[in-house]
């Protein structure tokens, strides 16, 4: 990647986490929203097995649009278009001035509802291989735990040896869970088009 090209800076909060679960990632000016959707699964440490959408400001019309993963089947629960997010670029949305935020949701079920603001943007650095996390707080939630509700039931339950959930629950989530625990050098980001076809190549 040369100096030439741009990327940019993004803040990652998990809303009405208390306190905050958050991330901040630098990714090449040339993602997709299908390559943000990845970076963001791998940064946050969620798994991917559920769909997702960003709901964001169109610069050009002034009205919201939605992109993440069509659904093309007849009664879908959607009540508007979604846009496939790998034919949607983030440079064409993101901008510092006016253009700065969205909003991404994974999993409707757990309904984890994501702030996503453009921090900055700025020119890479020779010998970086991006996309790059910079820092973070705190660990990630367990996939299928019920939302921030549920999250914080599952806090309680682990913390208290006493609970008659207690083992059982640390069982289903690994044998343990530090919710403090979180380490930008130890992040895997996976390549985009691997993840995919993976997705979609049957």
């Amino acid at each position: 990647m040369t100096r030439d090209k741009n990327v940019y800076q993004f803040k990652i909060t998990l809303e009405e986490s208390e306190p905050k679960i958050w991330r901040r990632i630098q990714v090449p000016e040339n993602y997709s929203f299908w390559d943000l959707h990845v970076a963001i699964q791998d940064a946050m440490g969620w798994l991917d097995y559920h769909l997702h959408e960003f709901i964001i400001i169109d610069p050009k019309y002034g009205e919201e649009s939605y992109i993440g993963i069509p659904d093309e089947e007849e009664g879908s629960y959607l009540t508007h278009n979604t846009d496939a997010g790998w034919k949607k670029f983030i440079r064409h949305y993101f901008f510092l001035k006016n253009f700065s935020k969205c909003q991404y949701t994974y999993d409707f079920g757990d309904d984890w509802v994501h702030k996503i603001k453009l921090e900055k943007i700025l020119l890479t650095v020779f010998g970086y291989k991006y996309p790059i996390c910079l820092d973070g707080e705190r660990a990630c939630p367990p996939e299928d735990c019920g939302g921030i509700g549920g999250y914080e039931n599952f806090l309680e339950i682990i913390k208290d040896p006493r609970h008659e959930e207690h083992e059982s629950m640390l069982t289903w989530a690994g044998g343990k869970f530090d919710p403090e625990k979180f380490n930008p050098q130890g992040i895997y980001f996976a390549d985009p088009k691997e993840r995919w076809k993976i997705a979609f190549e049957f």
